[in-house]
């Protein structure tokens, strides 16, 4: 009698679970993203007296990305006299944003350099879904191009997730791909490549002999370019890690314990040296440009970080232009022409 009461009571509750009222609904995980909207400081006001002392050593990129292009350069060398063959790098551009254009420009001057033959496809800003992807598939299915990345940002009317999921895991030199992020993710796995931009930051770091294991490392910013996959890369040297967003609800309090900060965010100027505790190491991947009438482009670059408030209180800095960029290009070539070693050792 208690059992079969006890079955009834089950039944009754498993019958008020599933009905209306009281049906348990998730929402798929897109439907709660929501846009990093970042608000600059009220205080705008930079301390640029030139009186003050610089206490940090800048870490400079350009002496470490012309390193790893001689040594990319032997090894195409090398690859040509052995083989006879040519790592190739196929980008592809829509639309005419000029910073769009500029990197893209940049990329394919650093291939003929180093000699990795470049391919371009250029698309109106109004192409459609379908040309898009048909230009894609013609780099996945083209043996003499080994790594294809899409330019973004992308139109608005494009799906950027599609297109980058469109394009071969085995030619993803961006490491964008998901199998690709999805195994940066998971430790014990290895992905086809890494994200450059990420990639570059642990590259200037370990070059100058910054120890990462075991430090507190407070990454700024999540975007699925340079912030998110930073953040696992960093876990991935057993740094213990924390992600600062737009919604982060004590961002100062958080960065000043950091002993490294790399900050992702595209807002100038937006992280200011009283966030910094003295002696931390800042590696600054914003590139804002900004106005400045003393220049003859009318604009410059700048960083996220305050560098004439950080300068005095990090131990050392990333200068903007001129810190991870140049290497985000070498990682690039880097992952290009690995990509043409796995391709020429499995067809031999």
């Amino acid at each position: 009698m208690q059992e079969r009461r006890g079955m009834m009571f089950y039944r009754m509750l498993e019958k008020s679970f599933h009905s209306k009222r009281h049906r348990l609904w998730f929402p798929p995980l897109t439907s709660v993203d929501l846009p990093d909207i970042w608000i600059p400081n009220k205080d705008t006001s930079i301390n640029t007296n030139s009186a003050i002392e610089q206490t940090a050593r800048v870490l400079e990129g350009k002496p470490i990305a012309n390193n790893i292009n001689s040594r990319i350069a032997a090894e195409i060398c090398e690859m040509k006299n052995r083989i006879g063959k040519t790592p190739g790098l196929g980008v592809i551009l829509v639309g005419g944003r000029r910073d769009s254009q500029s990197f893209v420009h940049i990329k394919m001057k650093a291939c003929v350099k180093v000699g990795i033959a470049p391919f371009t496809v250029e698309l109106p800003e109004d192409c459609s879904e379908a040309e898009l992807l048909d230009a894609v598939s013609s780099f996945n299915e083209n043996p003499l191009i080994h790594g294809v990345m899409v330019q973004l940002p992308l139109p608005k009317h494009l799906d950027d997730e599609k297109i980058i999921s469109y394009v071969s895991p085995e030619k993803d030199v961006d490491g964008f791909h998901p199998t690709n992020m999805g195994n940066l993710a998971m430790r014990g796995r290895e992905p086809s490549f890494i994200p450059c931009a990420s990639k570059s930051c642990i590259e200037l770091l370990l070059r100058n002999d910054v120890e990462i294991k075991a430090k507190n490392v407070v990454v700024v910013g999540r975007s699925k370019l340079v912030g998110s996959p930073t953040s696992l890369l960093m876990q991935r040297h057993h740094a213990t890690v924390t992600t600062v967003h737009a919604f982060t609800g004590n961002p100062e309090q958080i960065t000043h314990g950091a002993d490294i900060l790399v900050s992702d965010i595209g807002v100038p100027n937006m992280i200011r040296g009283h966030w910094l505790k003295p002696g931390v190491i800042v590696v600054d991947m914003g590139a804002n440009s900004v106005e400045d009438t003393s220049s003859l482009q009318r604009h410059r670059l700048v960083g996220d970080v305050c560098y004439e408030e950080a300068i005095v209180k990090a131990s050392a800095i990333t200068p903007v232009p001129g810190g991870v960029g140049p290497i985000t290009i070498s990682m690039l070539l880097s992952n290009t022409i690995d990509a043409a070693k796995r391709t020429y050792r499995h067809t031999q």
